[in-house]
């Protein structure tokens, strides 16, 4: 696709960003640089903050007002100023097109998304969390509304929806779908050594397991797994992205946690085939989650999107593993990738999509397939706050699955999201999914009377 024709005659849209941490930030950043987009608004928890984010990438001091009215607000965006508010309240009455949702937090970003459609804004959805809970009565909301809300390129919902979209356009029939988990698996043999994420073990278990040779991909994939036990494998965040893809594109899920195998780039179409294909599917059409395992200098997958597609005709597949795709080992599945998600750097193309074509990256049609649930990994007592907490928003002591969605009531389980920051009323077993009525809820949340009104139109 030629992008300059795509958006041909479109006009510069003013943007919102809400959340100036490291995507907000990179999207600051491109912003400057993309012809037809212009950033001059700025949210975070204070205004300080959003003005130390725009003075970072350039801004001169004496351009940039704290704003903390819509008066103030008014005023400076009338003398050309950037502005910097800790409410988006304040700017949603300037005359900009999108707001792109950055700030990662599930109560925040459902208010943020609710206000923008409301006030007539496109949305640009980068908060997984939110999404994952309400993402559905959002699209819902904003097709009411007359407006677009859309996944974010620069993140893997969108780039994988792109990508299962188009091989569904070309008659692919699709075995698998997902991405590389956000931390490599790197294995150095020299030294006897895993590392991820700036953690090294010791993985002299891991001789002999470092190729996929004759031996079975199950037995393997276990083997890997056991060698690299020290590392997290089922991370809550990439089932958090599956589910929106879920959603979006009604691909399943093979186990509701992943398979989640250590692979090698030119190992996953053998590992993410079929079981009669010398693979670990159950079933086609999967979504899946690899850990991207490679020497200290070999490529990485950079949390990049891939599918598995069937290899329909060997003569064609033949001539493409001789130019250098991944084909299985036993020919009977290839992977067709895209090895990257560059954050901010790449969002604009959402954002001129929303306001210059008025399509959405993510669903089609608002659809509600499946949901991202807590399970505890250990006993619970009662009284607990199941504080979401760090860069990937985890809870301790408890895990995420995904199951067919559900309208809430006391016994359904309880929407990752929902729970998250809230504390128990009453004990929960390790192993038990949460349930509704295990949880105080605030009748007052966004999100939770967001996801009533989206229950009330899927279920009834």
């Amino acid at each position: 696709m030629n992008f300059h024709t795509y958006f041909k005659g479109a006009e510069p849209v003013e943007t919102c960003i809400v959340g100036t941490g490291s995507f907000g930030r990179s999207f600051l950043v491109q912003s400057r640089r993309v012809p037809l987009m212009n950033t001059r608004i700025a949210i975070d928890v204070s205004a300080e903050t959003a003005a130390r984010a725009i003075a970072s990438i350039g801004v001169a001091e004496g351009e940039i007002a704290i704003c903390r009215s819509r008066e103030e607000a008014a005023a400076a965006w009338a003398t050309g100023k950037h502005i910097a508010a800790d409410d988006i309240a304040i700017v949603l009455e300037l005359p900009f097109g999108v707001v792109v949702e950055a700030t990662g937090h599930p109560e925040a970003g459902a208010r943020h998304a609710r206000l923008a459609i409301e006030a007539g804004k496109h949305v640009v959805m980068v908060s997984k969390e939110a999404d994952s809970v309400v993402g559905p009565g959002l699209a819902l909301l904003a097709q009411q509304q007359g407006v677009v809300i859309t996944p974010v390129d620069g993140d893997q919902p969108s780039l994988l929806v792109d990508l299962v979209t188009w091989a569904e356009l070309l008659g692919f029939e699709i075995i698998a779908a997902g991405k590389s988990s956000e931390y490599d698996f790197v294995h150095d043999p020299a030294a006897g050594t895993l590392t991820s994420n700036g953690v090294v073990i010791d993985a002299m278990g891991f001789a002999g397991l470092e190729r996929l040779r004759e031996a079975g991909a199950a037995d393997l994939l276990e083997a890997r797994s056991r060698a690299a036990s020290a590392f997290k494998q089922h991370l809550t965040p990439d089932l958090c992205e599956m589910s929106l893809v879920a959603n979006a594109t009604g691909l399943r899920f093979d186990r509701d946690t992943f398979h989640a195998p250590i692979a090698r780039i030119g190992e996953v179409p053998s590992f993410l085939s079929l079981k009669e294909d010398g693979g670990v599917l159950d079933a086609g059409r999967s979504l899946e989650v690899f850990h991207c395992l490679r020497a200290p200098d070999e490529v990485s997958f950079a949390g990049g999107v891939f599918v598995v597609v069937r290899c329909e005709d060997e003569e064609s597949w033949t001539l493409l593993a001789d130019k250098g795709h991944v084909v299985s080992r036993t020919g009977a599945t290839a992977m067709i990738y895209n090895p990257r998600h560059l954050l901010g750097l790449e969002a604009a193309t959402s954002v001129l999509a929303a306001a210059a074509r008025g399509v959405s990256q993510g669903m089609a049609e608002p659809q509600h397939f499946v949901d991202l649930v807590a399970r505890a990994d250990v006993d619970l007592p009662a009284g607990t706050v199941l504080t979401a907490a760090g860069h990937h928003h985890e809870i301790e002591g408890v895990s995420a699955a995904i199951l067919p969605a559900c309208a809430l009531g006391p016994q359904a389980p309880v929407p990752f999201y929902l729970a998250a920051n809230r504390p128990l009323l009453r004990p929960v077993k390790a192993g038990k999914t949460i349930v509704l009525e295990d949880v105080e809820l605030d009748e007052a949340s966004d999100l939770l009377k967001l996801r009533r009104l989206q229950d009330a139109h899927f279920f009834g």
